[in-house]
């Protein structure tokens, strides 16, 4: 080759190279927006691959939006609802970024436990189809279908048929099904069998992965975000596609090659802003710093566990360390701080994380704690000390946390903000206003703008006046119609008040209480027919006189919205009327009155008697008294012997 065409191929490989410097960046409108609930489920360990892809866009991606369900508090972990087949088929899956296959139990399943949705029936969807044994995967005895098998740390596990079918995301989702290639369980076992949640969305990196799956057809950038709730409310979002990172959020480097999962460089640890010193190789062991979404606490190396640890431990000499609530975990545990969430960083530091590139990611108490469940004002360390040397970072680390999952640039981008907040923003009407939120919205994150189209509002949408931005809400009720379509069979209250709960994200009376749960109560039922009218009262949980504002927000949303909606195995449903009372903060004497009466009153009965019972005792002691003649005789006594000092004196 000439010295021209030498020159002529450099330039032309600089052209390509300046063009795709100028490709537009997509912003938020590319993503998809999915609800968020938290998991407990241990680190995942599984074989995964490197697929990056780089897609450039011509046009506006879809996006989808759907109700959060947040378990966070009952179960521990965090669900999204996916819809499957045709017609579609509904589950709430938890969100794990350290798995790569989505699964739902089948009906075929032999071993599967009762979770809260019922098993997928391939024979309903007429778009279903198993996929057939092919070199790319393992094939069962007979050779005709490919299947998985996936075991996880904590010795659960998961089988099945790889299968294939339309997966969409709900009434409101503007992004059309998308056929996907999905996990039909056969058996599982373990926790995956316990679990309350259907299944799992894998959001790992590997081929079977529904973010890389969607990637691979061109719907989505190679991206996702997650946004996760803090320790009162829980809730949240997740966007898959790619988001123009806000103003303040830090980056962490990602390195695909360092380990199958989602990897940061995590270079030191800072307790209320001093350095702990450690060696940043302690952070590098094994698998290296992984953000794990599957896994509900932080477990750091034991050289790293100790030294925060103390650090921590240092910095609240006022609390009183306690046993944990669970006799058969050494958990470690301070009493002393108080009932109120907000107000647990005036005891406890702030722990910060650096990065190689220098920037800090600062945790709050609430990244760190979790309550304790027996003793009031206490709370222990959600950090632990890991059995190998990986670092593995789990939910609670990033509580009112968003999390970009950057694969196509190899970064993670973390942005303190209110999460909760952030669901409600991006599932509400564009033209209308955020509610009002005690917590400080964070204006970066209106960047995050997808187009939304607006839930169906209830023939009668009741509102209620709330004064500012902090009110008292002391019981919430609503009244639903439910028309069975045999008029002999009556609805399990039960299981409606179970859905209700879990609907609203608080509390049935019938389940184990929580004292930090608002409650769902049935008060009163009236029949016509085969129409039942339910009067249901959502009452405060037992640690406090009223339902928290960001929770009581919640609710009415709901309700407002008729976003309330039960399945059809109980009939025919409809939210007739809703009302929220407000309780006025009561003074010391309105709360304590009645005692205070009560004790006066005591007190004078109790003085009355003892005034009287003396005077009796008085009047028989004067009756008692009579006088001796002068000649009657006097009884001898004995004259006691005159005491030493006596006598002297004499």
């Amino acid at each position: 080759m000439d010295r021209a065409s030498l020159l002529f191929l450099l330039l032309l490989i600089i052209f390509d190279l300046t063009a795709a410097d100028k490709i537009p960046d997509l912003a938020a409108e590319s993503g998809m927006i999915f609800p968020l609930s938290y998991s407990s489920l241990p680190p995942r360990v599984e074989d995964l691959r490197r697929h990056r892809r780089i897609l450039h866009q011509s046009q506006q991606l879809p996006n989808a939006h759907m109700k959060l369900y947040d378990d966070l508090l009952a179960n521990g972990y965090y669900t999204t609802r996916l819809l499957i087949g045709t017609p579609p088929q509904e589950f709430a899956l938890i969100v794990d970024t350290g798995s790569t296959v989505t699964y739902v139990p089948c009906s075929t399943c032999k071993h599967c436990g009762k979770h809260q949705d019922p098993k997928f029936q391939p024979e309903l969807s007429t778009t279903y189809e198993a996929v057939k044994c092919n070199p790319d995967c393992n094939c069962d005895d007979d050779g005709k279908l490919c299947i998985y098998e996936r075991r996880y740390a904590e010795m659960s596990s998961s089988s099945g048929v790889l299968s294939e079918d339309l997966i969409s995301f709900g009434n409101e989702s503007q992004l059309s099904p998308q056929r996907a290639v999905f996990g039909c369980e056969n058996v599982e076992t373990g926790d995956l069998f316990s679990q309350r949640a259907d299944g799992i969305m894998g959001l790992g990196r590997g081929k079977l992965s529904i973010v890389d799956q969607l990637v691979d057809k061109g719907v989505i950038e190679d991206s996702f975000s997650l946004c996760y709730g803090g320790m009162e409310v829980g809730g949240g979002a997740m966007v898959l596609g790619k988001i123009s990172p806000p103003a303040g959020m830090v980056f962490a480097r990602s390195d695909p090659f360092r380990s199958p999962y989602y990897n940061i460089d995590l270079k030191q640890m800072h307790v209320a802003g001093k350095s702990l010193k450690l060696n940043p190789k302690v952070f590098n062991g094994k698998h290296g710093t992984v953000l794990d979404s599957g896994t509900t606490y932080a477990y750091f190396p034991k050289e790293a566990f100790n030294a925060i640890k103390d650090a921590v431990i240092k910095e609240i000499p006022s609390l009183k360390r306690i046993h944990g609530p669970d006799p058969n975990y050494d958990d470690i545990c301070f009493s002393g701080a108080g009932r109120d969430v907000a107000e647990i960083h005036n005891f406890f530091p702030e722990i910060a994380m650096e990065f190689g590139n220098h920037q800090k990611l600062i945790l709050s108490p609430e990244n760190y704690l979790f309550r304790h469940t027996k003793v009031r004002g206490a709370y222990c360390l959600g950090i632990f000390p890991d059995r190998d040397s990986t670092t593995l970072l789990g939910g609670i680390v990033v509580r009112n946390t968003l999390v970009t999952y950057d694969r196509e640039n190899d970064k993670l981008g973390f942005l303190k903000t209110n999460c909760s907040d952030l669901w409600r923003r991006l599932a509400s009407p564009p033209d209308s206003p955020a509610p009002t939120s005690p917590v400080t919205q964070n204006k970066s994150l209106n960047n995050i703008s997808p187009s939304r189209s607006p839930s169906p509002a209830p023939s009668k949408a009741p509102t209620v006046d709330l004064p500012g931005s902090v009110f008292r809400i002391g019981v919430i009720t609503f009244q639903v119609s439910i028309s069975v379509n045999n008029a002999s069979m009556k609805p399990n209250f039960s299981e409606i008040a179970d859905f209700i709960a879990h609907e609203l994200e608080i509390q049935s009376s019938q389940a184990s209480l929580n004292m930090h749960f608002p409650l769902v109560r049935l008060l009163s039922i009236t029949t016509s027919g085969n129409e039942y009218r339910l009067k249901w009262g959502i009452y405060p949980p037992q640690s406090s006189e009223y339902i928290s504002n960001n929770t009581a927000l919640n609710i009415m949303s709901l309700l407002k919205e008729n976003k309330l909606r039960l399945p059809g195995q109980f009939g025919s449903y409809k939210l007739l009327e809703w009302k929220a009372e407000q309780k006025r903060k009561q003074s010391w004497w309105e709360k304590h009155l009645l005692g205070v009466v009560v004790g006066v009153m005591i007190s004078l009965l109790v003085t009355s008697v003892i005034v009287k019972l003396a005077l009796v005792w008085r009047r028989r002691q004067q009756e008692e008294a009579t006088y001796e003649p002068v000649s009657a005789a006097v009884k001898e006594q004995e004259l006691q012997p005159l005491s030493s000092s006596e006598t002297s004196n004499a």
